[in-house]
C-alpha cells in the first residue's frame, strides 16, 4: 500500500487530503488567505521594495509563496532562498544561486555584488522585474536583514532593480519593527500577519481538503470539525496532522466518518502530540 492512499480508498478518495507538504492545490482560500495573496501581489505589482509576510508555524505561508510561484507571469525573474543563514557575503551568495547567477568560487564579496548588480541591469534593460522570496525570513540575522536592505539601494532612475519578499514567522515581524531596524522598517511597504483560522473557518477547510480529493465533505461531522478546532486552534498544519490520524482510525474500525468519539480515540492514546486540551478538557462546557 503506498502512503499517499492508505485509508483513501476505504473513504472513496484519490488520495489523502490531509498530508503535510505544501501544496497549492490543497490552498484553502480563507479570508486572511486571501488578503494575505493580495498583498503579495500588491507588493509585486506596486513595485514595493520589501513585502512581508508572517503567520504561526504552519500556518499556510509556504503553500501561498508556491501558489505565487506557479502564477508569476514570464516578465518576472524570481528566486526563492529557503532558511538561508550566514554573515555578509554568504547571504549574498544564496542570492545569486537562487537567480542561477554563476559566480566564481574565487569571487570576493566586492566582485560578487558588481556580477549580481550587472545582472539586475540586463533584467532591467530586457524589461523583466526580478523578485527575490525569502521563506522562513525569521533565521536571518539582523546583519543578514540590512545586507537585505542595502540591495534595494540598487536602482535606475526611479525604478527599483529587485524587490524583496520575506515570508517568516511572527517574530520576524518583531525584529522588523526594533528600533535598530528602523531603515529596513522604512522600505517596507506592504505587510500582512496571516492568524489563526476560527472555528468556521477550521470546517471549511476541513471540507475544502476533503472534496479536492472526490469525497464528499461529509467525512467529518461538524461536531468532528468543532473538536478539530479546540485541540489545533486553528493552525492548518496541527489540523492536518490530527484529521490525517482521525482517518486512519476510522478506516481501522470500518467507520466511513469521523466523530468526535473517533478524535477522542485519538486524544486519549496520546497519537496527536499537539494537543492544547486534554481529552476530558474538550468535553467540558
Amino acid at each position: 500500500m503506498k502512503p499517499e492512499t492508505l485509508y483513501a480508498d476505504h473513504f472513496g478518495l484519490s488520495e489523502r487530503p490531509f498530508t503535510l507538504l505544501p501544496d497549492p492545490a490543497f490552498l484553502y482560500w480563507s479570508k486572511a488567505h486571501r488578503n494575505a495573496y493580495t498583498i503579495l501581489d500588491y507588493g509585486i505589482f506596486s513595485r514595493a521594495p520589501i513585502t512581508v509576510i508572517t503567520g504561526e508555524i504552519g500556518s499556510g505561508k509556504t503553500t501561498l509563496v508556491q501558489h505565487l510561484l506557479a502564477n508569476t507571469d514570464d516578465t518576472i525573474t524570481v528566486g526563492l532562498i529557503s532558511n538561508a543563514q550566514g554573515g555578509r557575503g554568504e547571504l549574498l551568495q544564496w542570492v545569486l544561486n537562487a537567480l542561477s547567477v554563476e559566480v566564481s568560487n574565487e569571487a570576493n564579496y566586492v566582485q560578487k555584488f558588481q556580477i549580481l548588480q550587472d545582472f539586475l541591469i540586463a533584467e532591467y534593460a530586457a524589461e523583466r522585474r526580478v523578485v527575490l522570496i525569502f521563506d522562513e525570513a525569521q533565521n536571518l540575522s539582523v546583519e543578514g536583514l540590512e545586507e537585505l536592505r542595502m540591495l534595494t539601494n540598487i536602482n535606475a532612475n526611479k525604478d527599483e532593480l529587485i524587490q524583496l519578499i520575506l515570508v517568516g514567522q511572527p517574530e520576524l515581524r518583531d525584529v522588523i519593527r526594533s528600533p535598530q531596524m528602523k531603515q529596513l522598517a522604512q522600505r517596507v511597504t506592504a505587510s500582512f500577519h496571516i492568524p489563526a483560522m476560527d472555528a468556521e473557518t477550521v470546517a471549511g477547510y476541513i471540507r475544502h481538503r476533503l472534496r479536492a480529493v472526490g469525497g464528499t465533505g461529509d467525512e467529518f461531522t461538524e461536531a468532528a470539525c468543532r473538536m478539530v478546532f479546540v485541540q489545533t486552534e486553528g493552525v492548518p498544519r496541527l489540523v492536518n496532522q490530527l484529521c490525517d490520524i482521525a482517518m486512519v482510525y476510522a478506516w481501522s474500525n470500518d467507520q466511513t466518518c469521523v466523530t468526535e468519539e473517533t478524535l477522542q480515540s485519538v486524544l486519549e492514546d496520546g497519537l496527536f502530540f499537539a494537543a492544547v486540551r486534554t481529552a476530558e478538557e474538550s468535553d467540558a462546557p
